[in-house]
């Protein structure tokens, strides 16, 4: 019977790992935002993905052996994940002074707070894999591993901006000096030819929040920041450094909390600029719920 429950264990331990691996795989690509760089970015993340893994999977015949030391490691395993987020978030905010746009803080804290928590769920696709390999067989335990899969990659994104607002092209269109998007004012441009490269090159969006709780969480800078770096990632920026009158700007109408947003895009199609708009991540810690209050 021990020899039996061992050769589960270590069954377990590797339908667990294997499985929790390949659900950190699954959340782990390089996208428009180039990070993790390849190969040695995604090298550290597929790395703490098997740790990750591997103590998920142990976990399980830990708990079957009464063996509740071992179990410590999880909360050990918690403060090195803790530490991960600390190093993305400075490795990002270092890299961040160097962009045309920066992403800012808050969608700083957002990538470093989603990088520890798909870890934890590399840990439950794990834990879940092995103990339906000890209670049942292998195979119960890889559809298990499945299930838990699809549940993780659930979970590994939030909301994006089509869920909180409409998104609209708007005419860029001056009187004298200052710049509208629509009927939104964003600034005062001196020099005229900043005014005639705006003039050809500009873009202009307008977000329409679908209710007070979407209005605040639009209102907000960090979330704001994100809009126009995504936009300025995929659709290219015309600007440089020390042209202030070129740089891309969000600016709110106070009277129904629309945000107009001002960009000159590389590629000016208003279709896809809308298109990508829409697709931009709602900072979880942007979100506000003043109506629940």
């Amino acid at each position: 019977m021990i020899r039996m429950f061992d050769e589960r264990y270590t069954i377990a331990i590797v339908v667990g790992t294997v499985i929790g691996l390949i659900s950190r795989i699954s959340m782990l690509r390089t996208d428009y935002r180039q990070y993790p760089t390849y190969p040695h970015g995604k090298i550290i993340h597929l790395s703490l993905g098997v740790i990750a893994a591997a103590l998920g999977a142990v976990a399980v015949p830990s708990l079957f052996e009464r063996d509740y030391t071992a179990v410590t490691f999880l909360a050990l395993a918690a403060q090195q994940f803790r530490d991960v987020r600390n190093m993305e978030r400075e490795t990002l905010t270092k890299l961040d002074s160097m962009e045309l746009v920066q992403r800012g803080a808050t969608y700083i804290e957002g990538i470093a707070m989603v990088f520890e928590g798909r870890n934890y769920l590399a840990i439950f696709t794990a834990f879940t894999s092995s103990l339906f390999t000890v209670l049942f067989a292998w195979y119960w335990g890889v559809a298990a591993g499945a299930a838990a899969l699809l549940i993780a990659n659930y979970f590994k994104s939030g909301k994006s901006i089509q869920e909180i607002a409409d998104v609209e092209a708007a005419p860029i269109r001056f009187e004298g000096p200052n710049v509208f998007v629509g009927d939104i004012h964003i600034m005062n441009v001196g020099l005229e030819e900043s005014r005639k490269l705006i003039q050809e090159q500009a873009l202009g969006l307008i977000f329409n929040p679908k209710n007070e709780n979407c209005r605040v969480t639009l209102s907000n800078l960090g979330q704001r920041q994100a809009i126009l770096y995504d936009l300025c990632t995929i659709l290219g920026v015309v600007r440089d450094t020390g042209e202030p009158s070129l740089i891309p700007l969000t600016k709110l109408d106070l009277r129904d909390g629309r945000l107009g947003v001002f960009l000159l895009p590389r590629k000016n199609n208003p279709k896809h600029a809308v298109k990508t708009a829409l697709q931009v991540p709602v900072l979880e810690s942007a979100v506000r719920m003043p109506s629940e209050a």
